[in-house]
């Protein structure tokens, strides 16, 4: 039997990092409601059907971007459980501060979680975008998940931990804070955050 084949041009990855890098520039810079797909075709040099063919709404744009960043932040064990998911997740704020912030000044005082609701929104909107958010929190949880498997396999916490519930505490609520209370997050929180929900659970 003949093997299929594959019909079009294949994706290129050189276009796709423009593409990304332009998308995620013009976000951060004007939001999302001011971000336009045409205007980055323009800034990646790619032609507009290039990125529809790709991304058919704006919304799969910015979900792809954001998993972008995501991708971006590393997840490694260093031997110090504590201070190994205090760097994580003062990384995690890092972007969530950049998406809230994305398109107003840093000194506006708005407290809304801006782009992060706008994707949370995106994924009830179109049922490929939830599941491709899905996705994009399962893959990279389950790097943080092998690193407090990790920690437990090494004598630094109890062996009934369980590493979804454990990891759960710590990313609730920072979401949490951001999406309904609109509380500030900075590494103070974050420090006290992980020292308390390691308190039950250190060896």
């Amino acid at each position: 039997m003949e093997p299929a084949v594959r019909r079009g041009r294949p994706r290129s990855e050189a276009a796709d990092a423009r593409i990304n890098g332009a998308a995620l520039e013009l976000l951060l810079e004007r939001g999302y409601d001011a971000f336009s797909v045409d205007e980055v075709a323009v800034k990646a040099g790619v032609a507009k059907t290039t990125l529809y063919r790709r991304w058919p709404t704006k919304d799969h744009l910015v979900v792809a971007v954001v998993a972008r960043m995501q991708d971006e932040v590393p997840v490694e064990y260093r031997g110090d459980v504590r201070a190994d998911l205090t760097r994580y997740l003062n990384a995690i704020v890092d972007g969530l501060d950049r998406m809230r912030l994305a398109g107003r000044p840093a000194a506006s005082g708005d407290a809304s979680a801006g782009l992060v609701a706008e994707v949370a929104a995106a994924a009830a909107r179109h049922a490929d975008i939830g599941s491709a958010v899905q996705a994009m929190f399962v893959r990279r949880n389950a790097l943080v998940l092998r690193l407090i498997e990790e920690a437990r396999d090494a004598g630094e916490l109890c062996e009934d931990v369980e590493p979804e519930v454990l990891f759960d505490q710590l990313a609730g609520a920072l979401y949490y804070r951001l999406l309904i209370t609109g509380r500030p997050i900075g590494t103070a929180y974050v420090d006290r955050l992980v020292t308390s929900v390691l308190r039950g659970a250190a060896a």
